[in-house]
């Protein structure tokens, strides 16, 4: 087999068939079974090990609504542990993994006086890290978060300290302050944490001593500072979420209630917090807003979404807009809550979510990331002839430099046909036996990848 190349301005598609088949269509895919727990949960949370394997954690009502965490294995999903290894009930559960890919989880447990717990799995069981129920009093609005080195923090609104922002680290025998306890200038909700590229922490909350609206403070190695000014959203932030971009600036999405509560999203510039894009670019109210960074540090935020009867929606920041990933419709069939964001080792974005669309139960997607790396126009495209076609196409593309590509074939339900490896020239591909219907085309290297697709007569 051959392969001829050419070099044109853009992605090559038949405008005819491609406007009415749009890959981002049909990307968002399955990972296992949709509703893959046994019952409903809720406080769903996701996180990668460094290997690229998926864990969640989630409030498990099969198991008297204690916590419960799964893993995929590329097939299918399995228990980590004993399935409801907390004493009682959990909330806000949250699951982290270290660099040695051990599985951390935090939680407000019931069955420790609603006080904070956090577990580790050893490969064989649940052990709780220090003592069980450690904070002072009872603790909400749990979150949990590696150090860079792998040290787990936790912040959560303390009722010990006026129901204010709290921050503990463990050393390795005890936790203990980091700062004062009790350091928000009046009560703290929707509390959200994350950690510089540098290791310096931040915390962002909804500020009861700055009118309901958004702060966000830094452990300075001493005190909280606030970061910008405190309160610094026009009016009452909800539902905040803070994280970093690769490139270190620090940002927050949250439901803003000067736009409806609709979905915006603020990154702070060195002196002041600004807003990314539009102010309230959501259709309608949102919950649940995560934010994530692709590895080219493109920010993304998932979110359920009340203009669109509850669905969980992803949207992208490109090109100065937020755009939809995927489709506009969204990417949960029903209303989906508890939604997580993360982008696996290799760069795909994943979500979790509860599934009213499978009786409350746990599902992940995930979107091929061979179209968040696509090419732009003004690089490669893929030549096809002929479109359609009933039994044989060719395909060409340019390739100066000689790498060696991964082809690919999938139907529109995302369902590889055929695969192969090639380098340079022309490809006959044999589609006699082929379906008629629309496939994809997709050329990847480690680096790059190009898209094209062709209609089946």
């Amino acid at each position: 087999m051959i392969v001829l190349v050419l070099l044109f301005p853009g992605i090559l598609f038949s405008q005819s068939l491609w406007n009415h088949y749009s890959p981002s269509e049909f990307l968002w895919k399955n990972v296992g079974i949709p509703g893959f727990t046994v019952d409903s949960v809720e406080y769903t949370s996701l996180a990668f090990d460094p290997s690229g394997q998926l864990f969640i954690a989630f409030q498990d009502f099969a198991n008297q609504r204690k916590a419960s965490v799964m893993k995929f294995n590329g097939v299918q999903w399995s228990m980590v542990g004993s399935q409801g290894f907390s004493a009682g009930i959990a909330t806000h559960t949250t699951v982290a993994l270290n660099s040695a890919g051990q599985a951390f989880v935090a939680y407000s447990d019931e069955g420790n006086s609603n006080k904070v717990t956090v577990m580790k799995f050893n490969g064989i069981e649940w052990s709780s890290v220090g003592s069980p129920g450690f904070s002072d009093s009872v603790a909400q609005n749990v979150n949990l978060i590696l150090n860079p080195s792998g040290e787990p923090y936790v912040l959560f609104r303390d009722f010990a300290n006026g129901k204010k922002a709290t921050v503990l680290k463990f050393d390795g025998t005890n936790w203990f302050h980091v700062g004062s306890g009790g350091f928000s200038a009046g009560q703290a909700y929707y509390l959200s944490m994350s950690f510089s590229p540098e290791g310096q922490p931040y915390v962002a909350y909804q500020d009861y001593g700055n009118l309901l609206k958004a702060t966000v403070m830094r452990f300075d190695g001493t005190n909280w500072v606030n970061v910008g000014y405190a309160g610094f959203t026009e009016g009452n932030a909800i539902c905040i979420n803070l994280k970093f971009s690769p490139s270190g600036q620090p940002y927050i999405a949250f439901s803003d209630e000067v736009n409806a509560y609709k979905l915006s999203v603020m990154k702070f510039d060195g002196a002041n917090w600004v807003y990314v894009g539009s102010q309230g670019f959501s259709d309608g109210l949102i919950e649940y807003p995560s934010l994530a960074f692709s590895p080219g540090d493109q920010p993304y935020v998932a979110f359920e979404d009340y203009g669109e009867e509850g669905v969980a929606m992803v949207m992208k920041f490109e090109d100065s807009e937020w755009i939809y990933v995927g489709t506009s419709e969204g990417v949960s069939s029903a209303e989906a809550d508890f939604t997580d964001l993360a982008f696996s080792p290799s760069g795909q974005p994943y979500v979790v979510f509860e599934d009213y669309a499978n009786s409350g139960k746990a599902s992940v997607i995930k979107y091929d990331s061979v179209f968040t790396g696509i090419i732009s126009s003004g690089k490669i495209k893929i030549s096809i002839f002929p479109d359609p076609a009933d039994d044989i196409i060719t395909i060409g593309f340019l390739n100066p430099r000689g790498e060696c590509y991964d082809l690919e074939i999938d139907d529109l339900t995302g369902k590889k046909i055929f695969g192969t490896k090639i380098l340079s020239g022309k490809y006959i591909l044999d589609i006699e036996d082929y379906p008629s219907g629309i496939y994809i085309i997709k050329l990847m290297t480690s680096e790059s990848c190009i898209i094209s697709k062709f209609c089946k007569k």
